[in-house]
């Protein structure tokens, strides 16, 4: 089975009562298995209740993200920082 980020995320965040999702609107990239590069113009990263960061808790695709939390797209509220 190969790794997966997002359901890492999903164990991760079982451990905290309330998270919150930001996209924050600066390029990144990301590694594919394959090696390949992709570059996206933004990302997501999750807050926890105080404001802070959850380690390893950044994404760039908010419907594989959704799918994996078993939540509606749509139904995640996304707060944006320029």
């Amino acid at each position: 089975m190969a790794f997966n980020h997002y359901a890492k995320i999903k164990r991760i965040l079982q451990g905290y009562d309330s998270w919150h999702v930001i996209r924050i609107n600066r390029p990144t990239t990301a590694k594919k298995f394959n090696g390949e590069q992709r570059t996206y113009e933004h990302y997501y990263r999750i807050y926890d209740a105080s404001k802070k960061p959850i380690p390893y808790c950044k994404f760039q695709q908010l419907d594989l993200f959704a799918r994996t939390m078993n939540i509606p797209q749509e139904d995640i509220v996304i707060q944006t920082i320029e």
